[in-house]
């Protein structure tokens, strides 16, 4: 996805924070580590909602800055930390449109490590969304390995499927969807999957507004996407599918252990909010063999 050069983006609200910023961008991941680095980014600390919240990390806070050279849209086409600031201006845009109420998270972007109420955001955990803060973590050297050693391009609008994903389960915290459909277990009938497959169409819904969003001054904060990047954007979301994880670790495909559903099935979701929009979205009440 590539933003306009002369859109205006510094007006978002991320923030950097962590303490091992030296490593950010730098060093290598084997296989396995990047498997566990995707268990981590999508099964877990970003369901914490639907499993009561996790415990408050240790140590003092970390420092907090605002994301330096993030002010017009040829920043965002050539850093991935302005990148996902920026986009989060588009996603604010979107929701407070679609859904009366909204409120926007907080965008984190995380060097190394920091301590939040959900745990230790890190290279270990991936992106995620923590409901006690609504605040939505992202460490951009995740799309780095992604990209050097997985297969897989993970290019702009891929980083910025992950991105408006995690921003999905924000509208479910808002919503009261966690508390609607609280955690019942694994399955690819769970209330887990249902809520992941629905944060994918969601995503899905926003990437086809993507060019009605605008700056101050009326300028698109983006071009239309491409069939490439809209292709890499669904083997984003392959990559991510309970499938494909458990095989890329190794084993089997066990369908009662899914927490956020089948590469098909993570495809097919998104396209459907791509296609349809945010109404189209609600995997919860239609049959597990609907999904």
């Amino acid at each position: 996805m590539t933003f306009n050069d002369n859109a205006r983006v510094g007006g978002n609200t991320a923030k950097r924070r962590g303490r091992n910023a030296a490593i950010v961008g730098g060093g290598t991941v084997g296989v396995g580590a990047i498997v566990v680095l995707l268990v981590g980014m999508f099964t877990g600390v970003d369901l914490s909602g639907l499993l009561g919240g996790g415990g408050q990390g240790q140590g003092a806070p970390a420092a907090e800055s605002r994301i330096e050279g993030c002010d017009t849209g040829a920043d965002a086409n050539a850093k991935d930390d302005c990148r996902l600031a920026a986009a989060s201006l588009n996603l604010d845009q979107y929701w407070e449109r679609e859904l009366d109420g909204y409120r926007p998270p907080q965008p984190i972007i995380v060097d190394g490590s920091t301590e939040t109420a959900c745990g230790t955001a890190s290279n270990a955990t991936g992106p995620f969304y923590c409901p006690p803060e609504e605040t939505v973590y992202v460490d951009p050297t995740f799309f780095s390995v992604l990209r050097e050693q997985y297969d897989t391009t993970a290019g702009p609008l891929a980083q910025l499927y992950v991105l408006a994903h995690e921003y999905g389960h924000h509208v479910q915290q808002i919503t009261g969807v966690f508390d609607r459909y609280p955690n019942n277990g694994t399955g690819p009938d769970s209330n887990g999957v249902r809520a992941e497959l629905q944060a994918d169409c969601f995503a899905g819904a926003w990437v086809a507004d993507l060019p009605e969003q605008v700056d101050e001054e009326g300028v698109p904060f983006m071009k239309e996407p491409t069939t490439t990047q809209l292709r890499d954007a669904l083997d984003a979301a392959a990559t991510v599918g309970d499938d494909n994880i458990q095989q890329q670790s190794g084993g089997g495909v066990n369908r009662e252990s899914w927490t956020h559903g089948s590469s098909e099935q993570r495809q097919r979701w998104f396209d459907t909010g791509y296609e349809d929009g945010p109404a189209a979205c609600d995997t919860f009440s239609v049959s597990g063999a609907a999904l």
